[in-house]
């Protein structure tokens, strides 16, 4: 879709009220385009006010202005993620996947409401939010179009990147933020921020530049442990330090704790972006971390060596499939709907002691469905006997004897290994 089939149309815009969604809201406002913007408020904390976004839209000539309640929302989603440890390539905890996620549904639910079959987005042509935007927008509403401008060649000859919108919001005295100085970007919700672009391109850049805006890098944390318990009632958490709190504000607070003692704060990711080219982001998730590491450890007492490894299968799939946008499909319906089935076991309070960035296990209690029984101890007999091994490894050493026998197992030689 093109700028020139859109004079006189109504067009929803996913406006974050940066400097990007001020330069297209403009544009297509002097192209005699109805531009309705939406934001979402996804309990992003660094943004002043939603009064404010809306302020500066209309200022770049939005017709309407809609502000998207999406916090509790986030909190749902994140929780999503950390029920199914959705990480991409390592610990990213795809923060910013989730919430594009969260924004589509509301913006496409808004659209429909008002009768709105155009949706607009200021995601790159390198990136992976355009595919974000517009695959999970197809499978919520196939009829929406979209008009993206960063692939519209009229777009992009008027603007080839950051210094030429940031003139063009000057000559028209558009109320932008940012400046030519700022040495990156930064994307942000209730889950997490990134921080890309700028002088973080170059790997030769420390991720030192960065200002932590949820904590303090862990250097700087305090120097005295903070212990917190954590408790989880059917995979939720539900108290922290024994007072029972509703979801957004169990993300609200460990954002604040976890944060001020480093905990989530600088991860640095070379990762592969979804259309096949590298970027690098510095990312903060305390919340997320925190929760998904006592998560983990209630996982790890409670699920058999059986259901891990199923786990562990769906868990590295959605993480692709929430960073890539594919959360919607059959195929993540199908692998949510194991992980839902384990969340129903993780039931149990967690002790954990947090100092400069780690996060260290303290103690467990009222775990439910615990598997760690009396037959593990080291110290006594309990219910598993000793002697009743003596059969168990005749059968495993019956098939270990059969193999050498067979000349199965070569003791050196080519295959490099040593005698």
């Amino acid at each position: 879709m093109l700028v020139q089939n859109l004079a006189g149309k109504r067009v929803a815009f996913a406006a974050s009220g940066g400097l990007d969604s001020c330069t297209i809201t403009h544009w297509l406002a002097s192209q005699g385009v109805q531009v309705i913007c939406m934001t979402a408020d996804l309990g992003q904390p660094d943004e002043i006010s939603m009064t404010e976004i809306e302020r500066r839209m209309r200022a770049c000539g939005a017709t309407d202005f809609v502000a998207l309640p999406l916090g509790s929302a986030t909190a749902e989603m994140g929780l999503n993620v950390i029920q199914a440890q959705a990480c991409y390539e390592g610990r990213y905890w795809n923060t910013t996947g989730a919430g594009r996620r969260v924004t589509v549904h509301g913006l496409v639910r808004e659209m429909q409401k008002r009768g709105l079959k155009i949706m607009s987005h200021g995601a790159t042509g390198r990136g992976n939010d355009q595919v974000r935007f517009q695959v999970i927008a197809a499978m919520l509403e196939p009829d929406i179009e979209v008009y993206a401008p960063w692939r519209d060649p009229a777009f992009l000859r008027r603007f080839g990147g950051r210094q030429q919108m940031i003139e063009y919001c000057e000559q028209y005295r558009l109320p932008i933020k940012a400046t030519r100085e700022k040495p990156y970007s930064t994307d942000a919700n209730l889950l997490g921020l990134t921080h890309e672009g700028g002088r973080l391109e170059s790997l030769a850049t420390s991720a030192d530049i960065v200002t932590p805006v949820m904590g303090l890098w862990p250097r700087n944390s305090p120097d005295e442990e903070a212990v917190v318990a954590v408790r989880f009632e059917g995979g939720r958490p539900v108290e922290i330090n024994g007072g029972k709190l509703p979801l957004l504000t169990v993300f609200q607070r460990l954002n604040e704790l976890a944060g001020l003692h480093g905990v989530g704060i600088g991860l640095h990711l070379v990762e592969n972006r979804f259309v096949g080219v590298k970027s690098r982001g510095v990312y903060e998730a305390p919340a997320m971390e925190l929760l998904g590491t006592t998560y983990a450890l209630l996982k790890q007492i409670i699920l058999d060596r059986r259901a891990n490894e199923i786990f562990d299968c769906v868990s590295s799939y959605l993480g692709r499939q929430l960073y890539q946008g594919y959360w919607e499909d059959v195929g993540s319906q199908m692998a949510r709907a194991a992980v839902a089935r384990a969340a129903r076991l993780i039931t149990g309070t967690v002790h954990v002691a947090l100092h400069r960035g780690n996060i260290r296990f303290v103690k467990a209690a009222g775990v439910t469905h615990s598997l760690y029984t009396d037959a593990s101890s080291m110290e006594q007999v309990g219910s598993f006997d000793h002697a009743d091994s003596e059969g168990f490894l005749r059968v495993l050493t019956l098939h270990a004897k059969t193999l050498a026998r067979a000349g199965q197992l070569f003791q050196g030689g080519s295959d490099g290994v040593v005698e």
